[in-house]
C-alpha cells in the first residue's frame, strides 16, 4: 500500500494523511489556506502534539504564501497567524512552534520556510530517542521482558513522525525482543486506539490486544498489564501531565498495582511557562461527539479531551534528552 506522508510541504502547500478516515481508507489531504488547515486540525484529520507542532510551523509559512498572493497586510498575516495557534489549546507544541517559526517573518518567506522545515525534520529525529531511551527504562524497572505494556489513545508515526513516542517505546521494545503485546485503549469518544493505535500495530505487526476504556484499570488490577506508556499534550513545570481524557485513571490503577507508569514526550511538550497542572487550558469539544447517536436529542455532555496527572503518580517521563524520575 501506497500510504500518503503524514505530514509534509510541497510546492508550497501542506499534505497530510487524513487520519479521520483511517483505518478504512488511507487518504490524502492539500491544504492551500489558512482556513483549510485551521479546519484540519479542529475536524482532527491532523493531531497528535508534535505533529500538531509540525503543522503550526508549516501554517505560519502557509500563511506567508498566502498572504503575499492574497495582498493581506501585517495585522491580517498576524491575525491569521495567531487563529492557527490556538486551533487546540492544550497541546502546547502548537502555540510554540507557530510563535518560533512566525519570528522569522520579517526575514522574509524563504526564511519562514527553511524554519519551518526545521521544525518537520527535528520532529521526525526526536521520537527515536525518545523510543530507546524509554524502552531501556521499562526493561530495568519491570526486570526484563517480554512485558505486557499497555498504552491510550496514539502516540506513533500518525501523531509524531518517526517512530513515535508511546508507541515509539514500544516499538523499540518489539525491535529489542522484549515485548509480549500491547493492550491498547479504544480512547473515547473519537477511537483514536482502535482506529489509529491498532492500524498502527498491524502494519508493524506487533500483537495487540484493544480494551474499552472502562476497563482498562481493571485490567491492570488483575495483573495482565507489566507497564503502562502514554504520551502528552502538555507537561507542567512541576510534572504534572496533561493528556488525552482517560490517562488519569490508567495512572491511579498503575499506582495501586505498583507498575511503572511512563509518560513519553520530547522536551518541547514540556511547558516552564505553566507551573502545573491546574494552569494547563483543557480543551471541551462538542456534546455531539459522546451524546450521537445513543443520547436522546437535546443531552448535554462534559466532553473534555484532555485530563491531569499529577507529578506524584508518573514514574518516569522521558524525552530526547533526559529521564526524569519520581524521587
Amino acid at each position: 500500500m501506497n500510504t500518503p506522508d503524514v505530514l509534509a510541504w510541497r510546492d508550497g502547500h501542506i499534505e497530510a494523511l487524513d487520519q479521520t478516515a483511517l483505518p478504512h481508507e488511507v487518504r490524502a489531504l492539500r491544504i492551500d489556506t489558512v482556513d483549510q488547515l485551521v479546519q484540519a486540525i479542529t475536524s482532527l484529520a491532523i493531531r497528535g502534539a508534535p505533529v500538531l507542532g509540525a503543522a503550526g510551523a508549516l501554517g505560519v509559512a502557509l500563511a506567508v504564501r498566502q498572504g503575499l498572493g492574497e495582498g493581506w497586510d501585517a495585522a491580517r498575516l498576524d491575525a491569521e497567524i495567531r487563529r492557527i495557534a490556538g486551533a487546540r489549546p492544550t497541546a502546547v507544541n502548537l502555540s510554540r512552534e507557530v510563535t518560533a517559526v512566525a519570528a522569522r517573518v520579517g526575514e522574509g518567506s524563504q526564511a519562514v520556510e527553511a524554519a519551518a522545515l526545521a521544525v518537520l525534520a527535528a520532529t521526525a529525529a526526536v521520537s527515536r530517542q525518545i523510543s530507546e531511551r524509554g524502552a531501556a527504562y521499562l526493561v530495568q524497572a519491570c526486570g526484563g521482558g517480554p512485558l505486557r505494556v499497555h498504552t491510550h489513545c496514539n502516540t506513533g508515526s500518525l501523531a509524531c513522525l518517526g517512530w513515535g513516542t508511546a508507541l515509539g517505546v514500544i516499538r523499540a521494545l518489539h525491535a529489542g525482543g522484549a515485548l509480549g503485546h500491547v493492550v491498547v485503549d479504544e480512547t473515547r469518544p473519537l477511537l483514536q486506539g482502535a482506529r489509529l493505535t491498532c492500524w498502527e500495530l498491524d502494519q508493524l505487526g506487533i500483537e495487540h490486544r484493544l480494551a474499552c476504556d472502562g476497563a482498562a484499570p481493571f485490567l491492570i488490577s488483575q495483573g495482565l498489564v507489566d507497564a503502562v506508556v502514554v504520551g502528552a499534550d502538555r507537561i507542567a513545570a512541576n510534572g504534572d501531565v496533561a493528556n488525552k481524557i482517560g490517562t488519569y485513571g490508567l495512572a491511579l490503577a498503575a499506582r495501586r498495582a505498583g507498575i511503572p507508569f511512563l509518560v513519553a514526550a520530547p522536551e518541547s511538550t514540556i511547558d516552564e511557562a505553566t507551573p502545573a497542572g491546574g494552569a494547563i487550558p483543557l480543551e471541551r469539544r462538542a456534546d455531539a461527539e459522546i451524546t450521537v447517536p445513543a443520547a436522546p436529542a437535546g443531552t448535554k455532555a462534559l466532553n473534555y479531551a484532555f485530563d491531569i496527572t499529577p507529578a506524584d503518580l508518573v514514574s518516569a517521563i522521558v524525552t530526547e534528552r533526559r529521564l526524569i524520575q519520581d524521587s
